[in-house]
């Protein structure tokens, strides 16, 4: 290969690098190939993004671990570099941190494949496991190294099983924080059917819980379950059933004349409920990440003192003024609006920069799934285009992004670059400064010092 400061990556040896040397042990009483990590290596930059400075520094190497997947050290440069056989040259192109996608579904496809309804309710497991396999691979060669996966959507406890499965390195993805079955109140975040009786089967959605005592139990079943994050439903579609809609039974047609608002987002606990559930989580060290799609929601997680609001399209300035106030997180998942609520999607956006003049920390999380993986970057296009500065979205979409999976609670650090942080870079043709748009198509993706993309193409081994 060329040197990368001619427009290519070079990599010491084979597009395999340091990695093609193979070893045999045995997983479940098979045979498993596995790749083995060679010594410490370098890589070589001239631009490298750093999202704790919201600006680019000159000349940087990094050092790189692979038997611990950590940054050694970071250093500048005086001089050119010298190119170790083992080393990676990214000079001429934009270096980044791996991105993290901080609202992400892996067990859906998008929804005008096919309904959410239909997906749990007809797609095998096996079908959507698959599914989520070649959803994880897609997410990481466009640079995505690291996924949180709000709800495994009818999936049970899988999501963490698909975690563990790529932490094992048995296949290749991002690495996930997972909230295996959402909590919910009796009723709110589930599956709504006319024919119970006749015998429709629908798989559970969530931890139903409703008090004190059960929501305790539902959160430590949660953490039991190998859960990263909780994720609770501070209000949904309770009342879905007064106006069924066509979209929720695509058997069934819509009832006639429903009145303008059918099925408003309706508040599922109390405060002392949701209190109650971030209060549990902390006692484990485990973030919380709530939804909310009314304003009064909204207010009551925060009050609770949830890591993370999910969407909130319609928080007032009170409610995100305690968001900035108590550097709780926001994640405004603006891919989802656009494809549910295109027509006020304009005062979305305007509350989106509101929201960032009034100093609340954003993350990048477009409720991936919803619509297709690998187009995860139009939700950081949304950001931009609601008025945040573009070195604002790629914080948002890197360091915060560590923030909103729990931080220092996680026991890894990730999303910037610097000694003992996750060797995670992606590298760019394009400045994403410039035009945030760049970050699409990723010449050059590693995630914990292992490569899986060099000069835009996939490093086959990791993949077959």
């Amino acid at each position: 290969m060329s040197c990368g400061h001619h427009g290519e990556a070079h990599v010491g040896g084979t597009p395999q690098g340091r990695f093609a040397d193979k070893t045999k042990y045995t997983y479940a009483g098979k045979l498993v190939s596995e790749s083995q990590p060679g010594p410490p290596f370098t890589v070589h930059t001239s631009t490298l993004f750093d999202p704790m400075r919201k600006k680019y520094r000159e000349n940087v190497s990094v050092e790189i671990d692979p038997s611990s997947g950590l940054v050694i050290r970071c250093y500048q440069r005086t001089s050119e570099p010298q190119i170790g056989a083992s080393d990676v040259d990214l000079r001429g192109k934009f270096v980044i941190p791996g991105l993290v996608d901080a609202h992400t579904h892996i067990f859906l496809h998008a929804y005008d494949e096919r309904t959410s309804v239909e997906q749990k309710r007809d797609e095998s497991v096996a079908e959507r496991i698959i599914r989520s396999s070649n959803h994880c691979r897609t997410a990481l060669l466009s640079g995505y190294t690291t996924y949180r996966d709000l709800g495994s959507e009818a999936m049970y406890d899988l999501d963490a099983n698909v975690r563990d499965t790529i932490n094992r390195g048995i296949m290749p993805g991002p690495r996930l924080y997972v909230a295996t079955k959402v909590i919910s109140s009796s009723s709110g975040y589930a599956a709504r059917y006319e024919n119970a009786m006749g015998g429709v089967q629908y798989p559970s959605l969530a931890d139903y819980c409703d008090g004190e005592t059960e929501i305790r139990k539902a959160v430590r079943n949660r953490i039991g379950a190998g859960a990263d994050v909780i994720k609770f439903y501070a209000d949904y579609r309770r009342r879905i059933m007064r106006y069924p809609p066509a979209q929720q039974h695509p058997y069934v047609g819509s009832v006639r004349f429903p009145p303008v608002t059918a099925n408003p987002e309706v508040v599922a606990f109390t405060q002392k409920e949701m209190d109650t559930i971030v209060e549990e989580a902390r006692m484990a060290g485990c973030a919380v990440a709530a939804h909310c799609g009314s304003n009064e929601s909204a207010s009551m997680a925060v009050k609770a003192g949830a890591t993370s609001i999910e969407h909130a399209y319609w928080a007032d300035e009170e409610t995100l003024n305690k968001m900035a106030e108590s550097n709780i997180i926001y994640v405004p998942t603006l891919y989802a609006c656009e494809l549910f609520f295109q027509d006020k999607m304009e005062s979305i956006l305007q509350k989106t920069r509101k929201a960032y003049d009034m100093g609340v920390t954003m993350a990048c999380g477009g409720d991936t799934g919803t619509y297709p993986h690998g187009d995860n970057v139009h939700e950081m296009e949304l950001m931009a285009a609601a008025g945040v500065p573009t070195s604002e979205v790629l914080r948002a979409g890197t360091y915060h992004g560590w923030l909103a999976c729990g931080g220092d609670l996680i026991g890894k650090r990730f999303g910037w670059i610097e000694a003992g942080t996750c060797a995670d870079m992606v590298a760019l043709d394009r400045d994403p400064l410039e035009d945030i748009g760049n970050l699409r198509g990723p010449s050059f993706v590693m995630k914990d010092g292992e490569i899986y993309k060099v000069d835009g193409e996939p490093v086959m081994d990791k993949f077959f």
